[in-house]
């Protein structure tokens, strides 16, 4: 049990909750039995017979009940047989449930539970039979639901004197807190949700025990938040006429009313004497990067560098890209008129030739570099030449050294481990401030429960200028045509003058493959034909295409085990408009920006996760022509995998499909692995359903926290944080 389910000790066990209840059902009539329905029901065993089979190795008890309004039969297999066989004898009264079936057109109850009555036994036993709520636990092949249940009935008690079990366990909710609310006490909760009499006992015990899990992790939060708010920084004040008013000047547009707002949160928090620790989250398209530009020119204005930290190469290279396209002539790439600036100086540069009065060096740093150009890169940093460096992991490394780091900016945050971001603030003299950037739309509850220490900044405005996108469901399995009519489809918009994107699951060949998006979606039945067939793959469909559909047009293929130069090239020439199709894996899948794109097919899009498909198709419609993705699917019409795909064809709202992939999927596996501390330590409460609960319990924890940091007053408490912070999830939490 420890190993397969995690359950060490009593208060594992007694914290390990049951995932639903099994009710008996009413007592029922057996001339009155609905099929494929939970009976009870209370009869007379009339007849009971063993049958052999196969040779007599197999057994078969077969027990005629009647009630007087009708017979039915029950059936046991196997060494199933043995109890009934004994118990079960010609003239017992007994109570059974079970779920009604047919067989041989005759209804029966297959191996159903069984309680024999004595001649004592009235009409209450029968009635606490048919209603009592049967616990069914979460469960493993090692350890059935039966026998957990079974081990905490050894450590409760017998039924009524659960008490005596119970007395010693530490209450993490404050007296005071918990009267407040009308919550029960830990006690009486945990023995209503092993041993409930009714539902109004499992809606108390959960109401409880879902204020442990949410107030106990808001106060670790809270006292993060504390801790950070301790922390030394330096300021950071863009000067004025510097590098961020010459780059505002030069924009071709207005920056949008939320754009305008966030960066005004970022520069205020820039401005103070410890850590901006901020979370910038916004929909696919919504201007995220040009706000980070913004605070990252601010900081070199204040005379300090800024990192950008991006999750692959080819992200890392479309960001350096467009960033020095967006800044134009301020990224200077050009000679020292005189000496560099002194210490101090930052990354801001004056006088450069080939430059701008106003301007700084931007430089790329990956693992894939050339020596002579990662050696440059490496000096530009420690001298302070590069204001904005922007790389993968490769900035993490020991040898990487910079000038006086002021602000490291984290896109897609949860594809990078804790110990990543940790390393890279740690090169700071003292640590720099922290922008991190999603494009998953995150619920308000989870960004509460899993970036708690976080203050977040939402985007939801599109930039002006940008098209909507029509998305549509190809059932290929089921209608071949609409696939053919989706390659026209692909046609036509080559031939008015778009370019197309086809998106597949795997690279094509087994080995490690980083596209196999089937990882991280939600897995279909496995009795679906579709999902026992490898995933399409890009080389093999690219291969198809150039030969069938698509055989005139300039097909080329994008994938993560490309050399960079050459994952590097294909980009370009796709975004110069000399590639009509990009057939690649996910590794488009953020930051990658070409508005003259317009059309996508996603291949198996069934083995992509509802987020991953919404960021896959935010990269058409991306410039002033509508834009098209088109979901093709082998799933039959009504497995969950088609309803998963019609809700994303059905929406653009990114937060709204947030929501149903938590609600479709465990919930911490949204934002990847990166809070697997607090995922694991969820039981009860549901960050989506639990919004008033969280919201409350940060409030609480808030107030308490303010009031005693060091949680004194609060011995139980402070006994729960240890236990729910053990090292991982200390760490985790320490270096969010």
């Amino acid at each position: 049990m420890a190993d397969h389910l995690d359950l060490h000790t009593v208060g594992d066990l007694l914290h390990h909750y049951p995932r639903r209840y099994a009710e008996r059902g009413e007592l029922t009539r057996l001339s009155d039995l609905p099929l494929d329905e939970h009976v009870t029901v209370v009869a007379q065993v009339a007849d009971a017979r063993v049958h052999t089979f196969n040779g007599g190795r197999g057994r078969r008890l077969e027990v005629t009940i009647t009630d007087g309004s009708g017979r039915l039969q029950l059936v046991f297999f196997g060494k199933g047989v043995h109890k009934p066989r004994s118990e079960l004898q010609p003239g017992t009264r007994a109570m059974f449930a079970g779920k009604v079936s047919v067989f041989n057109r005759k209804r029966q109850l297959a191996h159903p539970e069984f309680k024999t009555l004595g001649a004592e036994s009235g009409a209450e036993a029968v009635e606490a039979f048919a209603h009592q709520l049967l616990p069914l636990y979460p469960a493993c092949k090692q350890m059935e639901s039966w026998q957990i249940q079974q081990a905490i009935d050894t450590v409760l008690g017998p039924a009524g004197h659960e008490e005596a079990a119970l007395a010693g366990l530490i209450d993490p909710l404050p007296d005071s807190l918990r009267e407040g609310r009308g919550l029960a006490t830990l006690p009486e909760a945990l023995r209503k949700i092993h041993r409930p009499a009714t539902k109004t006992d499992i809606a108390l015990a959960r109401d409880r025990l879902k204020w442990d899990e949410a107030f106990v992790l808001q106060v670790a939060l809270a006292r993060r938040r504390r801790a950070d708010a301790q922390l030394p920084a330096a300021p950071r004040k863009p000067v004025p006429d510097g590098l961020l008013t010459a780059f505002d000047a030069r924009l071709p547009f207005t920056l949008t009313e939320g754009q305008r707002r966030v960066s005004e949160e970022i520069f205020a928090d820039l401005a103070t004497d410890h850590p901006m620790h901020r979370l910038l989250q916004g929909e696919v398209g919504s201007g995220k990067t040009m706000v980070a530009l913004r605070a990252m020119l601010g900081v070199v204005d204040a005379g300090g560098q800024a990192a950008m930290l991006a999750p692959t190469e080819v992200l890392a290279q479309q960001h350096h890209r467009s960033i020095t396209e967006m800044m134009g002539e301020l990224a200077s790439w050009g000679l020292w008129r005189e000496a560099p600036p002194q210490k101090g100086g930052g990354g801001r540069r004056e006088g450069m030739l080939g430059g701008a009065e106003q301007g700084t060096k931007v430089v790329l740093l990956t693992g894939s570099m050339g020596a002579a150009a990662r050696r440059q890169a490496l000096l530009d940093l420690v001298t302070g030449e590069a204001g904005i460096v922007i790389g993968t992991h490769a900035l993490i490394e020991d040898k990487v050294q910079f000038h006086d780091l002021g602000l490291v900016v984290v896109d897609e945050q949860h594809r990078f481990g804790v110990e990543q971001r940790d390393a890279l603030r740690s090169k700071g003299k003292q640590p720099p401030h922290l922008l991190v950037m999603t494009a998953t739309p995150i619920p308000r509850t989870v960004a509460m429960t899993v970036f708690g220490d976080l203050e977040t900044s939402v985007l939801d405005q599109l930039p002006a200028g940008r098209s909507p996108i029509a998305s549509h469901v190809v059932p290929a399995k089921d209608k071949p045509h609409f696939l053919t009519r989706a390659w026209e489809r692909v046609r036509e918009e080559v031939a008015a003058g778009h370019q197309g994107y086809v998106v597949c699951p795997r690279i094509g060949d087994d080995a490690g493959d980083e596209g196999d998006a089937s990882k991280g979606a939600a897995s279909p039945s496995p009795e679906d034909e579709a999902e026992k067939r490898p995933p399409l793959a890009v080389v093999e469909v690219a291969e198809q295409l150039t030969k069938g559909p698509l055989s005139d047009l300039r097909v080329e293929v994008l994938h993560g085990r490309m050399q960079p130069e050459a994952k590097d090239d294909v980009m370009r020439r796709f975004a110069a408009g000399e590639v009509d199709v990009l057939v690649a894996t996910t590794v488009i899948e953020v930051g990658v920006n070409v508005p003259n794109a317009t059309a996508m097919v996603i291949m198996d899009a069934d083995r992509f996760g509802v987020s991953q498909l919404h960021q896959l198709r935010g990269r058409v419609g991306r410039g002033s022509a509508a834009g098209l993705c088109l979901l093709v699917t082998d799933m039959p019409e009504a497995s969950p995998a088609r309803a998963r795909l019609g809700a994303v064809a059905a929406t653009l709202d990114g937060f709204e499909l947030s929501r149903i992939d938590l609600e479709q999927r465990r919930e911490g596996d949204v934002l990847g692995q990166a809070q697997s501390g607090v995922r694991s330590s969820l039981r009860v409460l549901a960050v989506i359903d639990d919004e008033e609960v969280i919201a409350a319990a940060r409030e609480e924890a808030a107030a308490i926290v303010a009031d005693d940091p060091e949680l004194t007053g609060y011995p139980e408490l402070r006994t729960a944080l240890d236990a729910l912070l053990d090292k991982e999830r200390e760490e985790y939490l320490d270096k969010g």
